[in-house]
C-alpha cells in the first residue's frame, strides 16, 4: 500500500510517499480502508521532534512510529478474531493516539478506538472530528462541566479544536465568547459565538466580562493574564493541541507547566488538558454531530501525496479549523 513515511525528524521534506506493508489486524483490531485523514498540530510536533525533551517517548534519532497521522475515517476491511460490534463494510471514524498511521491507504486500529461514522458528515468532515473533538469535548463537558447560563471564553476559536469548542459550549446552553483574528470574525459568528474578541484590535484578559471557564487553546497569555478572566471559582482549561504554535514551543510548554505548578495553590480550577481517544467519547462525538450540534469545518483538502504540502500550509498559513487528506 502508499503510505506517508518519516525516517527522520525535520521539516516537511522529510515526509516521503512509499510502498509498505499491508497492515494484519491483531484480534482485537480492525482493518480500515482509509477514505480520509486529518492533520493536527500534533502531527507537526512529532514530524520536528519538538519540544526535545518529548523525543524520549517519541523515539530518539527519529519517530518511534514511522507512519505519520493520527485521525482517520474510512471503511472496514477485515476484523480480528475477538471483535464483535465492527463489521466488514461498516463506516468508521477514529483516532490512532500515539501509534499513528493514518495517512496510508489502509491501516490497523483497535476496535474499542473506532466508532460508526456520523450518518450526515463525509468522509472528510468525520476524519476532521476525532482529536479536536475529544480535546473539545473533555474540556467542556469532562473537565469544565459546563451548564446552561456558564460563561465560556474559548481562545483559539477559529482553529480546529477551537471551531468544535464555540458550538459545542453553544450545545451546552453557555454564553460563548470566541478569541480569534480579523479575517476569521464571521466564521466564529457564524459557529454560533455570542461574543468576539479580535485579538488583533483587543486583550480579552483586560476585559472587564469575567468567565467561568476560559478554554485556553493557544499558550500565548501568561497564567496571570488567563486568571484574570476568570471570575474568582473559574474553571482555566490548558491544552497545547489546539491550534499550531509556530516554530517556538517554548510558551505554551511554559505554561502549562506552571498551570499544573499553580493549580493546587489557587481557589480557580487550573486543570491541563490531555485528550485521549476512546470510543466512548466518539461515540458522544457523532451523537452531536447527528443532532446537528457540531459540523466540522474543513479549510482545504490534499491528495496523499500532497501530505508535505499541507503540513507547510498549517505551519505557514495558520489554517482556519481543520486541513484534511482524500486518500
Amino acid at each position: 500500500m502508499k503510505a506517508i513515511v518519516q525516517d527522520r525528524y525535520g521539516p516537511p521534506e522529510t515526509l516521503q510517499l512509499a510502498d509498505v506493508d499491508m497492515p494484519v489486524p491483531a484480534d482485537d483490531e480492525v482493518l480500515v480502508r482509509v477514505e480520509a485523514a486529518a492533520l493536527n498540530a500534533y502531527d507537526w510536533h512529532i514530524m520536528r521532534g519538538e519540544p526535545r525533551m518529548a523525543r524520549l517517548a517519541m523515539g530518539g534519532s527519529r519517530p518511534r512510529a514511522r507512519i505519520r497521522g493520527r485521525d482517520f475515517a474510512g471503511r472496514v476491511e477485515a476484523v480480528g478474531a475477538d471483535v464483535g460490534q465492527v463489521r466488514p463494510g461498516d463506516a468508521v471514524f477514529g483516532d490512532l493516539g500515539d501509534a499513528n498511521g493514518a495517512f496510508a491507504e489502509y491501516v490497523c486500529v483497535p476496535a474499542n478506538l473506532v466508532a460508526p461514522t456520523p450518518a450526515n458528515l463525509t468522509p472528510q468532515q468525520a476524519a476532521a472530528l476525532p482529536l479536536a473533538g475529544v480535546t473539545a469535548l473533555m474540556g467542556l463537558c469532562d473537565v469544565a462541566q459546563v451548564q446552561p447560563g456558564h460563561r465560556v471564553l474559548v481562545n483559539g476559536a477559529s482553529g480546529g479544536v477551537g471551531t468544535l469548542a464555540v458550538q459545542l459550549a453553544k450545545a451546552l446552553g453557555a454564553t460563548v465568547t470566541g478569541v480569534c483574528s480579523t479575517r476569521n470574525v464571521d466564521l466564529v459568528r457564524a459557529l454560533g459565538a455570542d461574543h468576539i474578541v479580535d485579538y488583533t484590535r483587543d486583550d480579552f484578559t483586560h476585559d472587564a466580562r469575567r468567565h467561568d471557564v476560559v478554554f485556553d487553546l493557544v499558550g500565548n497569555r501568561s497564567l496571570t493574564a488567563l486568571r484574570r478572566a476568570l471570575t474568582p471559582t473559574g474553571t482555566l482549561v490548558l491544552s497545547g493541541g489546539g491550534v499550531y504554535h509556530g516554530r517556538s514551543l517554548v510558551g505554551p510548554v511554559w505554561l502549562l507547566a506552571r498551570g499544573r505548578l499553580l493549580a493546587p495553590f489557587v481557589r480557580q480550577r487550573i486543570v491541563t488538558l490531555t485528550a485521549a481517544p476512546s470510543r466512548q467519547h466518539l461515540e458522544s462525538l457523532r451523537a452531536h454531530a447527528e443532532a446537528g450540534r457540531l459540523t466540522p469545518i474543513v479549510d482545504r483538502t490534499y491528495p496523499l501525496h500532497e501530505v508535505p504540502d499541507a503540513i507547510r500550509y498549517l505551519e505557514g498559513e495558520h489554517a482556519r479549523a481543520k486541513v484534511v487528506i482524500s486518500v
